[in-house]
């Protein structure tokens, strides 16, 4: 076999198992790419990279890292989404750079962003006033969000004198089925509360996949079974 059809050969073959990985890593990996994500995205491109034209290298050897190489992007989402601990250490956790129109210096560093980046991506969502913003936040896939103050969420709530909701950021109460005690106590929250919220609606600490007190002041609950409950008022 010449080298040429060889290298055809590989190419074709490096294309369908890079096109089954993506198929088996499922879209969330490929739409919202965190740290480990990247680095595993690095690793099976020079891999297949390698087997399509690297003739030097067995086709056998590329095609068991790249299943390696797989097998820990499955496992570690797996585990992630078995374990909030777990969660936070592979993939980390949201900083927040702006509150209440303050720069956050320290989370800033912490996040990697300089004034200049911070800048433009505000001014890519038509904000140049940075009093303007009550909430920036980095997710852990690098993208920022931003929550405006309430004031500045639009003209017709100024102009039409409408009352203007107090925003604040959300607090997650229940992940996984574990109530989150750092959470609680950070913003005053007594246990006795949650549990009695989750007794109103006949549900048990465990039936909660999800709990939190919305943006609005808002308790939403979303069971195992996907049943979200009416949300009610946070007294």
């Amino acid at each position: 076999m010449s080298e040429h059809v060889e290298i055809i050969i590989r190419s074709f073959l490096a294309f369908s198992i890079l096109l089954v990985g993506a198929r088996l890593l499922g879209k969330q990996t490929i739409s919202q790419m965190n740290v480990l994500d990247f680095i595993i995205a690095i690793s099976i491109g020079a891999i297949t990279a390698n087997l399509s034209f690297n003739l030097s290298v067995k086709i056998h050897h590329s095609i068991l890292a790249f299943s390696i190489f797989v097998t820990v992007s499955i496992l570690t989402s797996y585990i992630s989404l078995k374990s909030y601990r777990a969660r936070n250490w592979i993939t980390g956790n949201p900083t927040v750079v702006i509150e209440n129109g303050k720069i956050l210096e320290k989370n800033m560093r912490k996040a990697r962003y300089n004034l200049n980046e911070l800048n433009q991506l505000l001014r890519e969502r038509e904000i140049f006033n940075i009093e303007e913003v009550l909430y920036a936040i980095v997710e852990t896939n690098g993208k920022m969000n931003v929550l405006k103050k309430p004031e500045y969420q639009g003209v017709t709530k100024q102009d039409i004198k409408a009352p203007l909701i107090k925003n604040r950021l959300p607090i997650e109460l229940i992940m996984d089925g574990k109530i989150l005690d750092k959470n609680l106590t950070d913003n005053h929250i007594q246990e006795k509360w949650l549990l009695r919220e989750l007794n109103k609606r006949n549900l048990k600490q465990t039936d909660v996949f999800y709990a939190v007190i919305s943006a609005t002041n808002k308790l939403f609950i979303n069971t195992y079974h996907n049943q979200v409950q009416q949300p009610a008022n946070v007294e």
